[in-house]
């Protein structure tokens, strides 16, 4: 009996001590700060103005910036310890930095950074790599690691990145929290180290939508507007085919958001690849051989490698000198890193030049004022610490495809987190065209908490690939149907239509363009039908109050025919066709 008890003890004992290892080894691995910070600092605001002026709009929130960002007195490290030790001390503060210094905000210290801002993981050996908050046993994301941990661990309210090739959105998406990438241009660059001149653009990061907005706004200098709802949003159906997660763990959450706040009508499906390399002509010829046959998602593709030879080629053009004049010292991998050679001509330069015009000019078509384009943020969820995925051909293609449309076409875009998949963050991202950022910035405040609300539903299921499947092969019949529709074979388009129907009997677009259809062939009765249940499914779907009021006027019941367009008018004011059938049926009716 003794000899159990002290057996006991012992295994206790053991217990006990396997316990506190673990735990200081969870303490060294989560820093107080999360290994955030490489310097702690304050800029503090100026005093508040007397009344009756308005305060500071940034009045009581803090922020922290990459180690990118020049502060007066202070070495500006580039992620690197040699970089800093050949650098003096910046002479000036960026005058973004002081900017939001000025609009109240305080600035808390400087934080780590990829080492030259290279390194998409967020890891950096010579400075330790952040701990990502959301997930601490994988990687923060990069370059702007440790600007996006100090969000996500509610260090700071905000924080600024840079954003070249998705620095600020991947770890944004990794942390889950937003991220912004303003329209290219839109920021001044003055004292902020430069990675690749004609992609960089300076990144915010937050956790809160209303603060990602006003500091949005000081940070674009923007003047007062007339808040505006999106006019339509569009998902981007093949650049979600990469997926690693279900796919309409994302989309279902868009798409019941939009419902709810602006209506079906509001909601449509484009195949980008396809899109972009019908618009882009330079694009064709970057493919090249590669597209095998496959030529919408080769034209994303090649849009990434675009964008990393790029990258590569500026960093070089702005940073060659020292490269040559620091490497004994540097690390030999760094070395032949910045050293690969890119296959590259003046042809191929100029032509990415074209690409790059003509890319914005297609995006700023698709969207125009008041459009949102829906992609994913990155394809995968954010990599173990330590993992060599990321360095992978593959894994960067796909988590690059994405993020190029962008950093190319210079358009703004957000990231939004939605919740978890397999305890990794979900994200989505939405832009808007060149020049559009208050608009984008209003519509993530407006639809970020029932994005959350869906997102948080949509986990609660659990979807199949088949359901996946149904939903895109009824846009496809849909569009077959369109197309039908076209070319004047109005059974054929009755044929697609209903078709659709079977795989996704909840779409109210499919009931009214087959009632389109059968408007077309004189099946009066079946068209009002098919209104009918479109209108039941969206109330505030146009078209088929005017195909109804249509199939009833012809059905000669005149009154619910009135009823319809003046609904129809309601809906759209500015209707003619409405007005000018309402009209014409009133003096019928009355006469």
């Amino acid at each position: 009996m003794a000899s159990n008890s002290a057996n006991l003890w012992v295994l206790l004992g053991l217990g006990l001590a396997g316990i506190l290892l673990m735990t200081k080894k969870l303490k060294k691995a989560i820093r107080e700060d999360f290994g955030a910070f490489i310097e702690k600092l304050q800029l503090l605001p100026p005093p508040q103005p007397a009344p009756p002026k308005a305060p500071h709009p940034l009045t009581g929130l803090t922020f922290a910036i990459s180690d990118v960002f020049e502060i007066e007195g202070h070495v500006t490290g580039f992620g690197h310890p040699d970089w800093a030790r050949t650098h003096n001390a910046a002479s000036r503060t960026s005058p973004v930095v002081s900017a939001l210094v000025e609009g109240g905000a305080t600035c808390l210290g400087k934080t780590v950074t990829s080492e030259l801002s290279m390194s998409i993981s967020g890891e950096n050996k010579h400075y330790g790599s952040p701990t990502n908050p959301a997930s601490p046993s994988r990687v923060p994301g990069g370059s702007s690691s440790g600007a996006a941990v100090a969000v996500a661990a509610n260090l700071v309210d905000f924080s600024l990145g840079i954003d070249t090739v998705g620095d600020v959105r991947i770890p944004a998406s990794f942390c889950g929290i937003l991220g912004f990438r303003p329209s290219y241009g839109s920021v001044s660059q003055v004292g902020i180290i430069p990675v690749a001149t004609s992609l960089d653009t300076v990144g915010l990061l937050a956790k809160d939508p209303n603060i990602l907005r006003r500091v949005g706004h000081v940070l674009l200098q923007l003047p007062y507007a007339v808040q505006r709802n999106p006019r339509q949003i569009i998902i981007a159906n093949d650049c979600f085919q990469i997926l690693k997660i279900p796919v309409d763990r994302v989309t279902q959450a868009v798409a019941r958001s939009t419902e709810n706040l602006f209506g079906r009508q509001v909601l449509k499906h484009e195949n980008l690849g396809s899109y972009l390399s019908s618009k882009v002509p330079k694009l064709r010829e970057l493919i090249g051989k590669k597209a095998n046959g496959d030529l919408s998602s080769s034209s994303i593709r090649n849009l990434a490698n675009m964008m990393q030879i790029l990258d590569r080629i500026e960093f070089k053009s702005n940073h060659g000198e020292w490269i040559d004049s620091v490497k004994p010292i540097l690390d030999p991998e760094l070395v032949e890193q910045l050293n690969e050679k890119l296959e590259t001509s003046d042809t191929i330069i100029e032509n990415f030049k074209s690409v790059r015009n003509d890319a914005r000019v297609a995006i700023n078509s698709l969207l125009k004022d008041d459009g949102v384009l829906v992609i994913p943020t990155t394809a995968d969820p954010p990599p173990k610490l330590g993992a060599k995925e990321i360095f992978s051909e593959e894994y960067q293609s796909r988590v690059f495809s994405s993020l190029s449309i962008a950093s190319i076409s210079g358009c703004c875009q957000v990231t939004l987190p939605l919740g978890f998949h397999d305890k990794c963050p979900v994200s989505v991202s939405f832009l808007a065209r060149h020049g559009a950022d208050r608009f984008l910035l209003d519509t993530v405040q407006t639809m970020y908490k029932s994005l959350q609300e869906e997102a948080e539903a949509a986990s609660k299921f659990k979807f199949s690939k088949n359901a996946v499947n149904q939903e895109q092969l009824a846009e496809i019949a849909k569009e077959k149907g369109n197309q039908a529709y076209k070319d004047k074979q109005w059974e054929k388009a009755i044929g697609c239509y209903t078709e659709a129907i079977k795989l996704n009997s909840r779409n109210a677009t499919y009931y009214s363009n087959r009632a389109a259809a059968y408007l077309e062939l004189g099946r009066f009765h079946q068209a009002e039908a098919d209104c009918t249940k479109a209108i039941d499914l969206d109330k505030k779907n146009v078209k088929s109050y005017l195909r109804r009021g249509t199939a009833r006027e012809m059905l000669g019941y005149y009154k619910e025919a009135i009823e319809d367009f003046n609904h129809a008018l309601v809906l759209e004011p500015t209707n003619k066709r409405a007005s000018v059938s309402a009209e014409r049926l009133r003096k019928l009716f009355t006469g």
